[in-house]
């Protein structure tokens, strides 16, 4: 980065001067057996996103060069299939060795066989069930959002859930209802529609029970018709221009949706009479993207995230180093760099640093909120953010 951009950085009279230094330049220290080495190794896929290897690796070193960091060394493995990854740990897996990578459940299996050999992995994988032993799973994962919501949420709040039928949707159905076991609120109607949304119409219909209610104000419409009374005439004229009787069995209804499909599916609530202004519309952090904050229907809608003032100088120093915005993820790397470098610096063994991350007594202050690992797995503190005229503003 020095040789790249000598002056670069530093020319930015907005930001902090940025130190200069060599970040591949590093003196080796050698530890006594089982305490974490400081020559780390990145994990990555052959077959993966080559955008993804790219914003991984970016974003580890530019939280080297923007912390000063010079007590940790990364070197970058590839492979291409189980066999290869197999040959890098019996080359590489000894007592202290910190791994960090892999994104699927296959690669962090075999790496977890490795635990007796008295190493660490920090892996990309969404799978909890893989966590433990010598596993740390460091992912967004959506079971924060809805605690976060949940906790939220006032007391006795009546939930609805409409859900797309991919990974992501059908995880959280598998997970609210044990969230909302542990709230003040209760899950009272729930619908899924297929990824083309080609269903789409129906499952609202279904949600709001749209054709009982529909039918309902059909029969008060015809009571009112047969009677001559001015009360009965005037309610008539006031219901005609309803599409349906009476509101909706839910006060908050979640959509953990995104990309084109929530500007698709968001409208069409109204058109089938389940209306923003009567029912809170809620998303969790896949919400965080402008694209969704001019949406007319989700305006006072909320969801579960971090301001995006926290990760600013990150986005800005990232675009302007490598020419590009960065991936939303990026964030994960930049600030485990941090945790490493505290675990190299107060010479923990891969025992101790086990018993202390889990212990619940640390949180570390991260780009997308405070953070900390409960049961192996990364937990993050989140706030409830309202979407308003284009923007987002912090609730709690």
């Amino acid at each position: 980065m020095i040789k790249k951009y000598p002056n670069k950085l530093e020319e930015k009279k907005e930001k902090k001067t940025l130190p200069k230094k060599n970040i591949n330049e590093k003196k080796l220290i050698k530890t006594p057996q089982d305490i974490i080495f400081n020559e780390m190794e990145i994990l990555l896929p052959e077959f993966l996103d080559e955008n993804i290897s790219r914003n991984l690796v970016n974003s580890f070193e530019l939280s080297i060069y923007k912390k000063e960091i010079n007590n940790i060394q990364l070197n970058i493995n590839k492979y291409y299939n189980l066999e290869e990854l197999e040959k890098i740990l019996d080359e590489k897996a000894t007592a202290g060795k910190v791994f960090i990578g892999t994104f699927d459940s296959e690669s962090t299996k075999l790496i977890k066989k490795n635990c007796n050999k008295g190493i660490l992995l920090f892996s990309f994988a969404v799978d909890k069930d893989l966590s433990g032993e010598c596993i740390f799973l460091i992912n967004f994962f959506p079971r924060d959002d809805l605690e976060s919501i949940f906790n939220y949420f006032p007391n006795g709040s009546k939930i609805a859930l409409l859900y797309p039928e991919n990974f992501y949707g059908l995880h959280i159905n598998e997970i609210v209802d044990d969230v909302a076991s542990k709230s003040k609120s209760i899950i009272v109607a729930r619908a899924s529609y297929k990824e083309d949304l080609s269903d789409a119409r129906e499952a609202i219909k279904q949600l709001g029970k749209y054709e009982l209610r529909k039918k309902e104000l059909e029969r008060q419409k015809e009571i009112l018709k047969n009677k001559n009374d001015e009360i009965s005439k005037n309610a008539l004229k006031k219901i005609e221009k309803f599409e349906t009787a009476g509101n909706v069995d839910f006060t908050h209804l979640i959509l953990p949706d995104y990309s084109i499909r929530l500007l698709e599916i968001a409208p069409l609530l109204p058109f089938y009479d389940i209306d923003p202004q009567k029912v809170q519309f809620v998303g969790t952090g896949v919400w965080d993207d402008r694209a969704f904050f001019t949406e007319p229907t989700l305006q006072g809608a909320i969801f579960s995230g971090i301001e995006e003032i926290h990760r600013e100088n990150f986005f800005s120093d990232y675009a302007y180093i490598y020419n590009e915005r960065p991936l939303r993820t990026a964030t994960i790397p930049y600030d485990l760099v941090g945790v490493l470098s505290y675990l190299v610096n107060e010479n923990f063994s891969i025992q101790k640093t086990l018993n202390f991350l889990n212990s619940g007594k640390i949180k570390f202050d991260g780009i997308d909120g405070n953070f900390f690992f409960l049961n192996n797995v990364i937990s993050r503190e989140l706030n409830i953010l309202e979407i308003h005229n284009g923007s987002v503003k912090k609730l709690n």
